[in-house]
Protein backbone atom coordinates (compact mmCIF):
# COMPACT_ATOMS: atom_id res chain seq x y z
CA UNK A 1 0.00 0.00 0.00
CA UNK A 2 1.06 3.57 -0.58
CA UNK A 3 2.33 5.50 2.39
CA UNK A 4 2.08 9.23 3.11
CA UNK A 5 5.10 11.44 2.62
CA UNK A 6 7.13 11.76 5.79
CA UNK A 7 9.57 14.54 6.45
CA UNK A 8 12.86 14.68 8.32
CA UNK A 9 12.77 14.12 12.06
CA UNK A 10 13.63 17.75 12.82
CA UNK A 11 10.43 19.08 11.20
CA UNK A 12 7.96 16.16 11.10
CA UNK A 13 6.59 16.83 14.64
CA UNK A 14 5.95 20.48 13.77
CA UNK A 15 4.15 19.48 10.56
CA UNK A 16 1.98 17.10 12.56
CA UNK A 17 1.22 19.87 15.05
CA UNK A 18 -0.22 22.07 12.27
CA UNK A 19 -2.17 19.17 10.80
CA UNK A 20 -3.66 17.94 14.07
CA UNK A 21 -4.09 21.05 16.24
CA UNK A 22 -7.61 22.09 17.22
CA UNK A 23 -8.52 25.03 15.00
CA UNK A 24 -9.98 26.83 18.01
CA UNK A 25 -6.61 26.69 19.79
CA UNK A 26 -4.15 26.90 16.88
CA UNK A 27 -3.37 30.60 17.28
CA UNK A 28 -2.64 30.33 21.00
CA UNK A 29 -0.46 27.24 20.53
CA UNK A 30 1.42 28.76 17.57
CA UNK A 31 2.05 32.03 19.39
CA UNK A 32 3.50 30.09 22.30
CA UNK A 33 5.98 28.41 19.96
CA UNK A 34 7.00 31.74 18.43
CA UNK A 35 7.48 33.29 21.85
CA UNK A 36 9.63 30.32 22.82
CA UNK A 37 11.97 31.19 19.96
CA UNK A 38 10.82 28.96 17.09
CA UNK A 39 12.11 30.55 13.90
CA UNK A 40 9.74 32.11 11.38
CA UNK A 41 11.35 30.12 8.59
CA UNK A 42 10.93 26.75 10.27
CA UNK A 43 7.32 27.42 11.21
CA UNK A 44 6.37 28.65 7.73
CA UNK A 45 8.13 25.68 6.18
CA UNK A 46 6.20 23.30 8.41
CA UNK A 47 2.93 25.09 7.59
CA UNK A 48 3.64 24.77 3.87
CA UNK A 49 4.51 21.08 4.20
CA UNK A 50 1.43 20.37 6.29
CA UNK A 51 -1.06 21.98 3.90
CA UNK A 52 0.66 20.22 0.99
CA UNK A 53 0.54 16.78 2.61
CA UNK A 54 -2.94 16.94 4.09
CA UNK A 55 -5.23 19.04 1.89
CA UNK A 56 -6.40 18.40 -1.64
CA UNK A 57 -6.92 20.83 -4.54
CA UNK A 58 -10.65 21.51 -5.11
CA UNK A 59 -11.89 22.04 -8.69
CA UNK A 60 -11.35 25.82 -8.59
CA UNK A 61 -8.38 27.80 -7.32
CA UNK A 62 -9.58 28.45 -3.77
CA UNK A 63 -8.69 25.88 -1.16
CA UNK A 64 -6.06 23.25 -0.64
CA UNK A 65 -2.37 24.16 -0.74
CA UNK A 66 -2.60 26.70 -3.58
CA UNK A 67 -2.90 30.03 -1.77
CA UNK A 68 -0.90 29.04 1.33
CA UNK A 69 2.05 28.12 -0.94
CA UNK A 70 1.57 31.11 -3.22
CA UNK A 71 1.55 33.48 -0.24
CA UNK A 72 4.82 32.43 1.38
CA UNK A 73 7.11 34.70 -0.64
CA UNK A 74 5.12 37.78 0.34
CA UNK A 75 4.47 36.65 3.88
CA UNK A 76 8.02 36.19 5.05
CA UNK A 77 9.02 39.56 3.62
CA UNK A 78 6.07 41.28 5.32
CA UNK A 79 7.26 39.94 8.67
CA UNK A 80 10.39 42.09 8.31
CA UNK A 81 8.33 45.28 7.95
CA UNK A 82 6.24 44.90 11.10
CA UNK A 83 7.71 45.62 14.51
CA UNK A 84 7.41 43.94 17.90
CA UNK A 85 5.20 40.93 18.35
CA UNK A 86 2.95 42.18 15.57
CA UNK A 87 5.54 40.64 13.24
CA UNK A 88 4.08 37.29 14.32
CA UNK A 89 0.74 38.21 12.73
CA UNK A 90 1.53 37.09 9.15
CA UNK A 91 2.78 33.75 10.48
CA UNK A 92 -0.34 33.24 12.58
CA UNK A 93 -2.45 34.04 9.52
CA UNK A 94 -0.63 31.40 7.46
CA UNK A 95 -0.75 28.64 10.06
CA UNK A 96 -4.45 29.29 10.70
CA UNK A 97 -5.20 29.14 6.96
CA UNK A 98 -3.24 25.90 6.50
CA UNK A 99 -4.97 24.30 9.49
CA UNK A 100 -8.36 25.44 8.17
CA UNK A 101 -7.77 23.92 4.74
CA UNK A 102 -6.44 20.66 6.19
CA UNK A 103 -9.58 20.20 8.26
CA UNK A 104 -12.10 21.51 5.72
CA UNK A 105 -14.48 18.80 4.43
CA UNK A 106 -14.13 20.17 0.89
CA UNK A 107 -10.38 19.51 0.87
CA UNK A 108 -9.95 16.34 2.84
CA UNK A 109 -9.25 14.00 4.34
CA UNK A 110 -6.28 13.79 2.01
CA UNK A 111 -2.75 12.46 2.20
CA UNK A 112 0.04 13.20 -0.29
CA UNK A 113 1.48 9.80 -1.12
CA UNK A 114 5.18 9.02 -1.03
CA UNK A 115 5.13 8.50 -4.80
CA UNK A 116 7.88 6.69 -6.64
CA UNK A 117 9.86 8.61 -9.31
CA UNK A 118 9.21 7.09 -12.75
CA UNK A 119 11.91 6.91 -15.42
CA UNK A 120 10.46 6.68 -18.92
CA UNK A 121 13.83 5.71 -20.43
CA UNK A 122 16.33 8.42 -19.66
CA UNK A 123 16.19 12.22 -19.47
CA UNK A 124 14.88 12.94 -22.96
CA UNK A 125 12.27 10.19 -22.88
CA UNK A 126 11.08 11.22 -19.41
CA UNK A 127 10.85 14.87 -20.48
CA UNK A 128 8.59 13.77 -23.34
CA UNK A 129 6.51 11.61 -21.02
CA UNK A 130 6.25 14.44 -18.46
CA UNK A 131 5.15 16.92 -21.12
CA UNK A 132 2.64 14.46 -22.57
CA UNK A 133 1.16 13.88 -19.12
CA UNK A 134 0.92 17.63 -18.52
CA UNK A 135 -0.92 18.20 -21.77
CA UNK A 136 -3.31 15.25 -21.42
CA UNK A 137 -4.50 15.78 -17.87
CA UNK A 138 -2.60 12.77 -16.50
CA UNK A 139 -1.66 14.44 -13.24
CA UNK A 140 -0.59 11.25 -11.48
CA UNK A 141 1.84 10.41 -14.29
CA UNK A 142 3.09 14.01 -14.38
CA UNK A 143 3.69 13.80 -10.63
CA UNK A 144 5.80 10.62 -10.96
CA UNK A 145 7.85 11.92 -13.91
CA UNK A 146 8.45 15.26 -12.20
CA UNK A 147 9.97 13.50 -9.20
CA UNK A 148 12.39 11.60 -11.43
CA UNK A 149 13.32 14.62 -13.54
CA UNK A 150 14.03 16.71 -10.46
CA UNK A 151 16.83 14.30 -9.52
CA UNK A 152 18.13 13.74 -13.04
CA UNK A 153 17.72 16.90 -15.16
CA UNK A 154 18.59 20.61 -14.83
CA UNK A 155 15.94 22.11 -12.59
CA UNK A 156 15.24 25.12 -14.80
CA UNK A 157 14.52 22.79 -17.73
CA UNK A 158 11.91 20.97 -15.67
CA UNK A 159 10.29 24.30 -14.76
CA UNK A 160 10.41 25.32 -18.43
CA UNK A 161 8.45 22.22 -19.45
CA UNK A 162 5.85 22.99 -16.78
CA UNK A 163 5.57 26.60 -17.97
CA UNK A 164 5.09 25.49 -21.58
CA UNK A 165 1.66 24.24 -20.45
CA UNK A 166 1.04 26.71 -17.63
CA UNK A 167 1.47 29.89 -19.72
CA UNK A 168 -1.25 29.12 -22.30
CA UNK A 169 -3.55 28.02 -19.46
CA UNK A 170 -3.20 31.49 -17.96
CA UNK A 171 -6.04 32.43 -20.32
CA UNK A 172 -8.29 30.04 -18.37
CA UNK A 173 -7.19 31.08 -14.88
CA UNK A 174 -4.42 33.43 -13.72
CA UNK A 175 -3.33 30.83 -11.17
CA UNK A 176 -2.03 28.35 -13.75
CA UNK A 177 0.98 30.65 -14.04
CA UNK A 178 0.88 32.16 -10.56
CA UNK A 179 0.80 28.87 -8.63
CA UNK A 180 4.01 27.28 -9.97
CA UNK A 181 5.89 30.58 -10.15
CA UNK A 182 5.12 31.84 -6.65
CA UNK A 183 5.83 28.38 -5.25
CA UNK A 184 9.17 28.46 -7.08
CA UNK A 185 9.90 31.83 -5.46
CA UNK A 186 8.95 30.49 -2.05
CA UNK A 187 11.52 27.73 -2.52
CA UNK A 188 14.19 30.36 -3.16
CA UNK A 189 13.80 31.10 0.55
CA UNK A 190 12.59 27.84 2.10
CA UNK A 191 15.23 25.79 0.30
CA UNK A 192 15.32 23.73 -2.89
CA UNK A 193 15.49 20.51 -0.89
CA UNK A 194 11.71 20.90 -0.39
CA UNK A 195 10.95 21.20 -4.11
CA UNK A 196 10.02 17.50 -4.55
CA UNK A 197 7.27 18.09 -1.99
CA UNK A 198 6.02 21.63 -2.51
CA UNK A 199 6.03 21.74 -6.32
CA UNK A 200 3.97 18.56 -6.62
CA UNK A 201 0.59 20.31 -6.09
CA UNK A 202 1.53 22.89 -8.74
CA UNK A 203 2.43 20.11 -11.20
CA UNK A 204 -0.89 18.40 -10.53
CA UNK A 205 -2.79 21.69 -10.85
CA UNK A 206 -1.20 22.63 -14.19
CA UNK A 207 -1.76 19.15 -15.65
CA UNK A 208 -5.43 18.79 -14.81
CA UNK A 209 -8.21 19.40 -17.35
CA UNK A 210 -9.05 21.42 -19.34
CA UNK A 211 -6.24 21.21 -21.88
CA UNK A 212 -4.25 24.32 -22.70
CA UNK A 213 -5.84 26.49 -25.40
CA UNK A 214 -4.00 27.78 -28.45
CA UNK A 215 -2.60 31.30 -28.20
CA UNK A 216 -3.85 32.04 -31.70
CA UNK A 217 -3.82 35.83 -31.31
CA UNK A 218 -0.50 35.99 -29.43
CA UNK A 219 1.87 33.26 -30.57
CA UNK A 220 1.94 34.53 -34.20
CA UNK A 221 3.45 37.77 -32.93
CA UNK A 222 6.68 35.89 -32.22
CA UNK A 223 7.02 35.17 -35.95
CA UNK A 224 5.60 38.47 -37.19
CA UNK A 225 8.17 40.47 -35.23
CA UNK A 226 10.88 37.78 -35.52
CA UNK A 227 11.36 37.83 -31.76
CA UNK A 228 13.01 34.40 -31.67
CA UNK A 229 15.36 35.25 -34.53
CA UNK A 230 16.57 38.78 -33.86
CA UNK A 231 19.06 39.49 -31.08
CA UNK A 232 17.15 40.84 -28.09
CA UNK A 233 18.94 42.85 -25.43
CA UNK A 234 18.34 41.81 -21.85
CA UNK A 235 19.65 44.56 -19.57
CA UNK A 236 17.99 47.95 -19.49
CA UNK A 237 19.84 51.27 -19.23
CA UNK A 238 19.03 54.94 -18.50
CA UNK A 239 18.99 55.59 -22.24
CA UNK A 240 15.81 53.50 -22.51
CA UNK A 241 13.85 55.73 -20.14
CA UNK A 242 11.90 57.66 -22.83
CA UNK A 243 10.83 54.46 -24.61
CA UNK A 244 9.94 52.70 -21.35
CA UNK A 245 7.88 55.67 -20.19
CA UNK A 246 6.09 56.02 -23.51
CA UNK A 247 5.17 52.32 -23.62
CA UNK A 248 4.06 52.34 -19.97
CA UNK A 249 1.82 55.35 -20.59
CA UNK A 250 0.37 53.76 -23.73
CA UNK A 251 -0.56 50.65 -21.75
CA UNK A 252 -2.07 52.83 -19.02
CA UNK A 253 -4.33 54.54 -21.59
CA UNK A 254 -5.31 51.24 -23.21
CA UNK A 255 -9.02 50.37 -23.01
CA UNK A 256 -8.77 47.05 -24.86
CA UNK A 257 -6.23 44.77 -23.23
CA UNK A 258 -5.93 42.57 -26.32
CA UNK A 259 -3.94 45.42 -27.92
CA UNK A 260 -1.16 45.17 -25.33
CA UNK A 261 0.73 42.13 -26.73
CA UNK A 262 1.34 43.90 -30.04
CA UNK A 263 2.58 46.98 -28.18
CA UNK A 264 5.10 44.82 -26.33
CA UNK A 265 6.17 42.84 -29.39
CA UNK A 266 6.72 45.98 -31.44
CA UNK A 267 8.74 47.61 -28.67
CA UNK A 268 11.01 44.54 -28.48
CA UNK A 269 11.42 44.49 -32.25
CA UNK A 270 12.29 48.19 -32.19
CA UNK A 271 15.14 47.47 -29.78
CA UNK A 272 13.73 47.81 -26.26
CA UNK A 273 15.42 45.35 -23.91
CA UNK A 274 13.57 42.52 -22.21
CA UNK A 275 14.05 44.15 -18.83
CA UNK A 276 12.90 47.48 -20.20
CA UNK A 277 9.80 45.92 -21.72
CA UNK A 278 8.97 44.24 -18.41
CA UNK A 279 9.39 47.56 -16.60
CA UNK A 280 7.11 49.33 -19.08
CA UNK A 281 4.48 46.62 -18.58
CA UNK A 282 4.82 47.14 -14.82
CA UNK A 283 4.25 50.89 -15.19
CA UNK A 284 1.21 50.22 -17.35
CA UNK A 285 -0.15 47.58 -14.96
CA UNK A 286 -0.05 50.05 -12.07
CA UNK A 287 -1.72 52.69 -14.22
CA UNK A 288 -4.51 50.32 -15.20
CA UNK A 289 -4.98 49.21 -11.60
CA UNK A 290 -5.50 52.83 -10.52
CA UNK A 291 -8.01 53.30 -13.36
CA UNK A 292 -9.90 50.19 -12.28
CA UNK A 293 -13.08 50.50 -10.25
CA UNK A 294 -12.82 46.94 -8.98
CA UNK A 295 -13.95 46.34 -5.43
CA UNK A 296 -12.92 42.68 -5.35
CA UNK A 297 -9.98 42.48 -2.92
CA UNK A 298 -8.64 39.47 -4.80
CA UNK A 299 -8.27 41.33 -8.11
CA UNK A 300 -4.58 41.97 -7.50
CA UNK A 301 -3.06 40.01 -10.36
CA UNK A 302 -2.35 43.03 -12.53
CA UNK A 303 0.51 43.59 -10.10
CA UNK A 304 1.36 40.08 -8.96
CA UNK A 305 1.30 38.83 -12.56
CA UNK A 306 3.70 41.44 -13.89
CA UNK A 307 5.92 41.07 -10.83
CA UNK A 308 6.29 37.32 -11.48
CA UNK A 309 6.99 37.89 -15.15
CA UNK A 310 9.83 40.28 -14.36
CA UNK A 311 11.22 37.65 -11.99
CA UNK A 312 10.91 34.99 -14.70
CA UNK A 313 12.89 37.10 -17.17
CA UNK A 314 15.91 36.77 -14.87
CA UNK A 315 15.72 32.98 -14.46
CA UNK A 316 18.53 31.22 -16.29
CA UNK A 317 17.59 28.04 -18.11
CA UNK A 318 14.03 29.04 -18.95
CA UNK A 319 13.54 29.33 -22.71
CA UNK A 320 13.28 32.70 -24.43
CA UNK A 321 10.05 31.52 -26.00
CA UNK A 322 8.38 31.02 -22.64
CA UNK A 323 9.73 34.30 -21.30
CA UNK A 324 8.28 36.15 -24.29
CA UNK A 325 4.95 34.33 -24.13
CA UNK A 326 4.71 35.05 -20.41
CA UNK A 327 5.08 38.78 -21.14
CA UNK A 328 2.61 38.72 -24.02
CA UNK A 329 -0.04 36.81 -22.00
CA UNK A 330 0.04 39.09 -18.95
CA UNK A 331 -3.42 40.49 -19.73
CA UNK A 332 -5.10 37.17 -20.51
CA UNK A 333 -5.99 35.86 -17.05
CA UNK A 334 -9.69 36.27 -16.22
CA UNK A 335 -8.97 38.26 -13.05
CA UNK A 336 -6.80 40.71 -14.98
CA UNK A 337 -9.00 40.76 -18.07
CA UNK A 338 -12.16 41.51 -16.09
CA UNK A 339 -10.82 44.83 -14.83
CA UNK A 340 -11.09 46.39 -18.30
CA UNK A 341 -14.88 46.33 -17.86
CA UNK A 342 -14.69 48.60 -14.80
CA UNK A 343 -12.37 51.43 -15.82
CA UNK A 344 -12.27 55.16 -15.35
CA UNK A 345 -10.62 57.41 -17.96
CA UNK A 346 -7.02 58.41 -17.36
CA UNK A 347 -5.36 60.07 -15.59
CA UNK A 348 -6.07 58.45 -12.25
CA UNK A 349 -6.02 59.58 -9.56
CA UNK A 350 -7.66 62.85 -10.57
CA UNK A 351 -4.93 65.55 -10.39
CA UNK A 352 -7.52 68.18 -9.51
CA UNK A 353 -8.81 66.22 -6.53
CA UNK A 354 -5.26 65.66 -5.28
CA UNK A 355 -4.35 69.34 -5.69
CA UNK A 356 -7.43 70.35 -3.68
CA UNK A 357 -6.28 68.44 -0.58
CA UNK A 358 -4.99 70.52 2.34
CA UNK A 359 -1.26 70.43 2.94
CA UNK A 360 -0.18 68.07 5.73
CA UNK A 361 3.12 67.10 7.27
CA UNK A 362 4.35 63.60 6.53
CA UNK A 363 3.18 62.27 9.89
CA UNK A 364 -0.23 63.94 9.61
CA UNK A 365 -0.69 62.73 6.04
CA UNK A 366 0.22 59.17 6.99
CA UNK A 367 -2.33 59.27 9.81
CA UNK A 368 -4.99 60.67 7.48
CA UNK A 369 -4.26 57.98 4.91
CA UNK A 370 -4.45 55.20 7.50
CA UNK A 371 -7.66 56.66 8.92
CA UNK A 372 -9.20 56.73 5.44
CA UNK A 373 -8.53 52.98 5.19
CA UNK A 374 -9.72 52.14 8.69
CA UNK A 375 -13.01 53.99 8.16
CA UNK A 376 -13.97 52.45 4.82
CA UNK A 377 -17.70 51.60 4.81
CA UNK A 378 -18.42 47.99 5.80
CA UNK A 379 -19.49 45.62 3.04
CA UNK A 380 -23.15 44.64 2.97
CA UNK A 381 -22.65 41.01 2.02
CA UNK A 382 -26.39 40.49 1.52
CA UNK A 383 -26.06 42.56 -1.65
CA UNK A 384 -22.97 40.81 -3.00
CA UNK A 385 -23.99 38.13 -5.49
CA UNK A 386 -20.71 37.94 -7.43
CA UNK A 387 -17.43 38.83 -5.73
CA UNK A 388 -15.70 39.23 -9.08
CA UNK A 389 -18.09 42.01 -10.10
CA UNK A 390 -17.80 44.08 -6.94
CA UNK A 391 -17.10 47.77 -7.45
CA UNK A 392 -15.08 49.90 -5.10
CA UNK A 393 -17.01 52.29 -2.89
CA UNK A 394 -16.38 56.00 -3.58
CA UNK A 395 -14.46 56.35 -0.30
CA UNK A 396 -11.58 54.34 -1.77
CA UNK A 397 -10.76 57.43 -3.84
CA UNK A 398 -10.06 59.35 -0.65
CA UNK A 399 -7.26 56.93 0.17
CA UNK A 400 -5.88 56.98 -3.38
CA UNK A 401 -5.80 60.78 -3.46
CA UNK A 402 -4.02 60.97 -0.11
CA UNK A 403 -1.44 58.42 -1.27
CA UNK A 404 -0.84 60.42 -4.45
CA UNK A 405 -0.40 63.59 -2.42
CA UNK A 406 2.15 61.77 -0.25
CA UNK A 407 4.04 60.83 -3.42
CA UNK A 408 3.80 64.34 -4.89
CA UNK A 409 5.24 65.86 -1.71
CA UNK A 410 8.24 63.54 -1.90
CA UNK A 411 7.70 62.05 1.54
CA UNK A 412 9.58 58.95 2.69
CA UNK A 413 8.61 55.78 0.84
CA UNK A 414 9.79 53.33 3.50
CA UNK A 415 7.60 54.97 6.13
CA UNK A 416 4.54 54.57 3.92
CA UNK A 417 5.44 50.96 3.11
CA UNK A 418 5.77 50.19 6.82
CA UNK A 419 2.39 51.71 7.60
CA UNK A 420 0.74 49.73 4.80
CA UNK A 421 2.39 46.54 6.10
CA UNK A 422 0.76 47.16 9.49
CA UNK A 423 -2.58 47.43 7.73
CA UNK A 424 -2.22 44.42 5.45
CA UNK A 425 -1.65 42.01 8.35
CA UNK A 426 -5.27 42.54 9.38
CA UNK A 427 -6.53 40.54 6.42
CA UNK A 428 -7.62 36.93 6.45
CA UNK A 429 -10.40 37.27 3.88
CA UNK A 430 -8.31 37.18 0.71
CA UNK A 431 -6.28 34.02 1.45
CA UNK A 432 -2.93 35.83 1.10
CA UNK A 433 -3.91 38.07 -1.85
CA UNK A 434 -3.49 41.23 0.21
CA UNK A 435 -0.01 40.11 1.29
CA UNK A 436 0.94 39.23 -2.29
CA UNK A 437 -0.14 42.60 -3.63
CA UNK A 438 1.73 44.41 -0.87
CA UNK A 439 4.96 42.56 -1.66
CA UNK A 440 4.55 42.92 -5.41
CA UNK A 441 4.09 46.68 -5.16
CA UNK A 442 7.10 46.90 -2.84
CA UNK A 443 9.30 45.06 -5.33
CA UNK A 444 7.92 46.94 -8.33
CA UNK A 445 8.51 50.27 -6.60
CA UNK A 446 12.15 49.40 -6.05
CA UNK A 447 12.64 48.05 -9.59
CA UNK A 448 10.90 50.87 -11.48
CA UNK A 449 12.55 54.17 -12.35
CA UNK A 450 11.37 57.64 -11.57
CA UNK A 451 8.98 59.29 -12.15
CA UNK A 452 6.74 56.19 -12.43
CA UNK A 453 7.80 54.15 -9.41
CA UNK A 454 5.37 55.84 -7.04
CA UNK A 455 2.43 54.44 -8.99
CA UNK A 456 3.04 51.15 -7.23
CA UNK A 457 2.75 52.54 -3.71
CA UNK A 458 -0.39 54.50 -4.62
CA UNK A 459 -1.76 51.19 -5.96
CA UNK A 460 -0.79 49.51 -2.69
CA UNK A 461 -2.82 52.07 -0.76
CA UNK A 462 -5.77 51.56 -3.11
CA UNK A 463 -5.67 47.77 -2.62
CA UNK A 464 -5.46 48.19 1.16
CA UNK A 465 -8.58 50.34 1.16
CA UNK A 466 -10.42 47.73 -0.91
CA UNK A 467 -9.44 44.73 1.21
CA UNK A 468 -9.48 46.21 4.72
CA UNK A 469 -12.26 45.05 7.00
CA UNK A 470 -13.67 42.28 4.82
CA UNK A 471 -12.77 39.61 7.39
CA UNK A 472 -10.37 40.14 10.29
CA UNK A 473 -11.33 37.33 12.66
CA UNK A 474 -7.82 35.88 12.85
CA UNK A 475 -6.28 39.30 13.46
CA UNK A 476 -8.80 40.19 16.16
CA UNK A 477 -8.29 36.90 18.01
CA UNK A 478 -4.52 37.13 17.67
CA UNK A 479 -4.42 40.72 18.97
CA UNK A 480 -6.23 39.61 22.12
CA UNK A 481 -3.64 36.87 22.63
CA UNK A 482 -0.75 39.27 22.01
CA UNK A 483 -2.07 41.69 24.60
CA UNK A 484 -3.16 39.08 27.13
Amino acid sequence: MHKPVRFSDDIEPLVQFIEEADGNRILEATLAKLRDGLSVKKLLTASALAVTRSSDLPPGHHGGPLHPLVGIHALHHTVDRVSGEMRFMPILQHVALSNKHINHPGMGPYILADAEPVDAGGVDATKKAFFAALTRGLYHAADHHFLWLWDNAPHAEVLDLLLTVAIPKNTLDDHYFIFPMFTWRALDWIGREYTPFLMRPAVRYVSRFPVAPELKDIEPLLDEYELLKRPLGFHTAPEETPEIGALGEAITRCNTYAEIPRMLAKALADGLSLQGTGEALSIGAAGLFMRSLTGNPMDVHLHTGVNLRRYLLKLEGVSLRNKLLALLTWHTGPEVRSTQNRMEPPPQPDPGAVAALPHRTQAALLDALAESIYTQPPTDWSKVTNLGQMRAVPEVKNTVNLAQQYADLGYDADTLIGRLAEIVVHDNFTEMHAFKHHQATFEEFHSTRMPWRWRHLVSAAQASAISYGKNMEIYEEAVELLHA
